[in-house]
């Protein structure tokens, strides 16, 4: 067996070692480059990527923040709106009940002139009433007519007693 021939061994080992040494250089030569490239290209994108997703976080957090100080600004805006539409009603309640007290205040007070004048015209009507039956009735005792100033001082008579009986 000639390979295992020490002067053809040696040999081989020279020329193993030179193909070795070729395919190596070829390779550093040739593959490794586009093998790097890519590699850095994809570690390039890689850390771009990181960098994106880093921005987007912040952008949301950012984002975040804004959107919970907005809420924030609404629910105080709310409750400023609920407390003066609150206050406005209530004012509007104050104002309705003090229309409303004026309103029943000029009612009475028209219904309390309404009823005076009403109880003085009644007053009168009694007081014409009552002279006309004391004129019949006198003219019933008397048994004749009575002139018109007999009416009238027979009625000044009884208007004087009625007001005199009507103020005891």
């Amino acid at each position: 067996m000639p390979q295992f021939d020490s002067h053809f061994f040696s040999s081989l080992i020279f020329w193993e070692l030179l193909s070795f040494g070729i395919l190596l250089w070829v390779l550093y030569k040739f593959a490794l480059p586009p093998i790097l490239e890519t590699l850095e290209t994809r570690e390039r994108k890689i850390r771009e990527s990181l960098d994106q997703a880093e921005q987007n976080r912040a952008t949301a957090e950012r984002k975040l923040k804004d959107y919970e100080a907005k809420l924030q600004s609404a629910a105080k805006e709310a409750e400023a709106i609920l407390a003066e539409a609150k206050h406005n009603a209530q004012r509007l309640l104050e104002e309705n009940e003090q229309r409303l007290r004026s309103e029943s205040q000029r009612i009475k007070e028209e219904t309390t002139q309404e009823i005076e004048r009403e109880r003085r015209k009644a007053l009168q009507d009694i007081k014409d009433t009552t002279a006309e039956l004391a004129v019949l009735v006198a003219e019933k005792v008397i048994g004749r007519s009575l002139t018109d100033a007999d009416h009238q001082r027979f009625a000044q008579e009884a208007l004087a007693e009625v007001a005199a009986q009507s103020k005891n």
